[in-house]
């Protein structure tokens, strides 16, 4: 049944609503915003979309402070210092500072609202270090109580007089008389009822632009920032005509794959947690706060040593438990639940990491509106504070601080500003209109598709690494969806609020857009990654790049200078600027649509195409062909003609073929050489002479020196002392088949020297040779402690053919829980170099691995005792219910041949 369409309300008559201080949004920032008003003696009106209990970032609570700057532990000119750094200079140092010094009596306040930070035995704050200078980081192992803490104090008899709480009421627009900020207009989400509210000051504190990419997901509300802040406060500043800054300076955070929630390595590292990639080596070389860190992350992603990994699963148990009470109960308590729906704990399981999609949030980067140290921006009695205040990585503590500020700014200004009369009726229409037109055509486009479409031209278009030809598209796509937008459906007040929030972001993805566009230069790493401009201009750009909306409509973009800096940053010194004047800057004018004819060209030239040699042919037709048939075809001068002579060498073997393919090792071409080389070994056990490839050890062409060493040791024909020489080969093919050469003659202390090769491929032939040999335990102890997993796979499973002592139990045990499943094969199979009462448990446990090779070599370790031992017997009675087939017929036929010994 199709639910009726609400009626529209009229624009003349709406809802009024008056107070001193309008406070818009009743997340982190907020909150404090409208206590802080209160107690200065104002009358604070609270909006909020949701409801204040369970509104914000701080919904469901947080799991630490990144940013507390505890005296004693850290001086706030480093902190400053450091977030300069962080942001490649372009900062306002007084904003900065205001986080600095006031941080840690916001810590000291909410502790007396009930708010919980750990402590030492001493009772001291246990801030941990993660950045590099300063400790700043103060976990909150029960931090999921944050929001309930603050709504308790909102809601005690004295606060509950001076603050008026309305839910469910959301603004769409600021209104402003004579350049002044005098309230809002607002749409009820449940009644669908026009609210229009008067103020003498107004605080935005709406949080940041999360909803601007599209998730890897491609699920509307699965992103890393609250679903619900849909860049409302940047669009009502913007056209309120206050300055918006660093927009083009996006958010883009580390996270779990397929998991819209941080990996928190903050919390993580310092415990002992820390990142690396698939190759199980540390690769960020810059600080966790800064862009350039995303860059390397990305990077490290998108290469061959992909995926990343918090590495987590080495810690001590009760360490892990008592990251398992903070992670999965705070901020993400779903966290947990997602790692047990996959099988994984962080006990067997590192965490996989990807990277967010991209947002605009001053909270974790530095895109906001501008304000200064008392969160005034530039419309008089408009105030920002929070994620979406442009005061850089200002995060949990520094969004409490510049709500406090702002609130008790705007409340020392009420005695200069009259109380608004009648609001502006144009901006209530304009608004009016914003909202409710979904109504006249509610059969229009619905809100998730538009808003899908939206932000997946925002993925195409905008995301780093930018170019002034997409994003010149994606600035003609943006002005083109006005018009659709304006098109959507809507039966609901629910529904209207979803399509305002698109046009939110409409307005988010234009400004993101067109400032990208303008910043003609690269900086803060992947965050502002211009692909067609690289390098960072710190002469032309060391400039915040503001933008404005003009009387007419449009964008205006100002490059207003840094201020002089109070601590100084060694590494900035050209800044900032000598010239402290604000400049307008003009956008780059747009193209892209159609690409400019020119008669430039990358693509390679084709190489010209020679038809096959006939004598190619003629070589096949010989059916039986001699040395001597087939020797003009082996100096003939096409590659082509002599490969397919040499193959003929190779399949018909002539007298004197030998030494003809060993002269083919030394042809000019290498697929010749190659084709050689493939007959050579096809031939090593019938060859008359190997001996005589030794001329060939010293070839130019590693794959001619691989075969070389391979043949001679295959034929016992080799001296030692050349396979030795080998092992020093610039080519890891060549050094491997010396390993491989090494073990013909046993030589294990030679072998012994390659467990150090660089190449992984060379280290895993050393393990396997220590194996074939049964000696080298030193060795392959050694590199049991490998960074390669496979190669530490390769040396546990030679373990158990040296044989595995009772003092490398503790090692093998832990290996069976690596995330890595060879490993964990390599583990079963070390086992098996041991005695029953050290593997039978071991391995028995290794029966229920989720990988099936993991339980063939469990079968197949245990079937050494399934005569002589009850557990064995037990395990692979067991094991023959397995899902493989194969585990089911190892464990089948070693119970059936334990039974036949036992009746012979």
């Amino acid at each position: 049944m199709t639910q009726a369409s609400p009626q529209i309300p009229d624009v003349a008559t709406p809802r009024r609503l008056d107070c001193d201080v309008l406070v818009i949004g009743g997340g982190t920032a907020g909150t404090m915003a409208a206590l802080t008003a209160a107690e200065h003696g104002a009358q604070v009106l609270l909006l909020e979309k949701a409801h204040v209990r369970h509104s914000g970032a701080l919904a469901m609570g947080m799991d630490g402070v990144n940013n507390a700057v505890i005296p004693g532990k850290a001086e706030p000119e480093d902190y400053v210092a450091e977030i300069t750094r962080a942001n490649d200079g372009i900062v306002n140092q007084r904003t900065i500072y205001q986080t600095a010094t006031r941080g840690f009596a916001m810590v000291q306040r909410l502790e007396r609202y009930g708010v919980k930070f750990e402590k030492d035995s001493r009772g001291e704050y246990a801030v941990r270090r993660v950045h590099r200078s300063g400790s700043y980081v103060l976990p909150m192992p029960e931090g999921k109580d944050v929001k309930k803490a603050l709504y308790r104090v909102l809601r005690q008899r004295a606060m509950r007089e001076k603050i008026r709480i309305e839910n469910r009421l959301m603004p769409v627009r600021v209104l402003t008389r004579d350049g002044r900020a005098v309230g809002a207009a607002a749409l009820n989400t449940r009644t669908g009822e026009f609210v229009a509210v008067g103020a003498k000051a107004v605080i935005l504190a709406t949080g940041p632009c999360g909803r601007l990419g599209l998730p890897a997901s491609g699920y509307l509300y699965g992103t890393y920032e609250n679903p619900t802040n849909a860049g409302d406060g940047y669009s009502m500043a913007y056209h309120a005509g206050a300055e918006l800054s660093g927009i083009e300076c996006f958010q883009v955070n580390p996270l779990i794959k397929d998991y819209n929630g941080p990996a928190c390595a903050y919390v993580a590292n310092p415990f002992g947690g820390y990142q690396v990639n698939a190759l199980g080596e540390r690769f960020v070389d810059s600080d966790y706060w800064s862009g350039q860190m995303m860059a390397e992350v990305k990077s490290e992603i998108d290469s061959a040593r992909g995926p990343i990994y918090l590495k987590v699963s080495h810690l001590p148990d009760e360490t892990l438990s008592a990251l398992e009470n903070i992670l999965h109960t705070t901020e993400r308590p779903t966290r947990g639940t997602f790692h047990a729906n996959r099988g994984h704990s962080y006990r067997t399981h590192d965490v996989e990491m990807h990277i967010s999609e991209i947002g605009l949030c001053s909270g974790h980067s530095a895109s906001g509106v501008w304000v200064d140290e008392h969160a005034r921006t530039t419309v008089p009695g408009l105030y920002a504070a929070g994620d979406l205040a442009c005061v850089p990585h200002n995060y949990m503590i520094g969004a409490f601080v510049f709500g406090d500020l702002a609130g008790a700014h705007a409340a020392s200004t009420l005695t200069d500003a009259a109380a608004p009369q009648d609001l502006p009726v144009d901006q209530l229409a304009e608004a009016h209109e914003l909202i409710y037109r979904p109504l006249r055509h509610p059969d229009g486009p619905p809100q998730p598709q538009v808003e899908y479409k939206l932000r997946r031209f925002v993925n195409d278009y905008v995301a780093p690494p930018k170019t002034a030809a997409k994003l010149s598209l994606a600035v003609q796509t943006f002005e083109r969806m006005r018009g659709e937008i304006a098109e959507m459906g809507a039966r609901t007040p629910h529904e209207l609020m979803r399509a305002v929030e698109v046009s939110f972001i409409r307005d988010c993805a234009e400004l993101a857009a067109r400032s990208s566009l303008t910043r003609t230069e690269s900086r803060w790493g992947l965050y502002h990654e211009r692909a067609d401009l690289p390098g960072r201009d710190d002469s032309q750009w060391g400039y915040h790049l503001n933008v404005r909306k003009q009387a007419d409509g449009q964008m205006e973009f100002l490059k207003r200078p840094v201020a002089p800096y109070f601590v100084a940053v060694a590494e900035l010194d050209g800044l900032p600027p000598a010239d402290q004047s604000v400049h307008p800057v003009t956008q780059p004018p747009l193209h892209g649509g159609q690409a400019p004819a020119t008669s430039r060209s990358r693509a390679t030239a084709p190489a010209v195409a020679h038809p096959p040699s006939p004598r190619i042919a003629a070589v096949v037709a010989l059916e039986v062909p001699s040395l001597a048939e087939l020797a003009g075809f082996l100096a003939d001068p096409d590659p082509g003609v002599r490969r397919t002579a040499v193959a003929a060498l190779t399949e018909h073997t002539p007298d004197g073929y030998d030494v003809a393919l060993f002269a083919a090792l030394a042809d000019d071409d290498a697929a010749v050489r190659r084709t050689a080389a493939d007959g050579a070994r096809e031939l090593v056990e019938v060859l008359p002479e190997p001996g005589a490839v030794r001329a060939r050890l010293g070839s130019p062409d590693p794959v001619v020196r691989a075969c070389a060493v391979y043949l001679l040791s295959s034929r016992s024909a080799g001296d030692p002392v050349q396979y030795r020489s080998a092992l020093a080969d610039p080519d890891h093919r060549v050094r491997i088949e010396a390993v491989r050469a090494l073990v013909s003659v046993d030589d294990v202390t030679a072998v012994a020297t390659a467990a150090r090769d660089g190449n992984r491929e060379v280290r895993v032939a050393v393990a396997n040779a220590c194996a074939t040999l049964r000696a080298g335990a030193d060795t392959v102890r050694a590199l049991i402690g490998d960074a390669d997993p496979l190669v530490r796979a390769a040396a546990l499973a030679a373990l158990g053919e040296v044989g595995c002592s009772d003092d490398d139990l503790t090692v093998v045990s832990a290996a069976l829980g690596e995330s890595a499943w060879q490993v964990r094969v390599g583990a079963a199979r070390a086992l098996g170099g041991s005695h029953a009462a050290a593997a039978v448990p071991g391995l028995s446990v290794a029966l229920d691995d989720p990988h099936l090779d993991v339980r063939r070599a469990a079968v197949l370790g245990l079937t050494r005792w399934a005569e002589s031992d009850l557990a064995a017997r037990d395990a692979l009675s067991i094991a023959v219910k397995d899902s493989d087939a194969d585990v089911r017929a190892y464990a089948r036929r070693a119970l059936d041949d334990a039974g036949r010994r036992a009746d012979a």
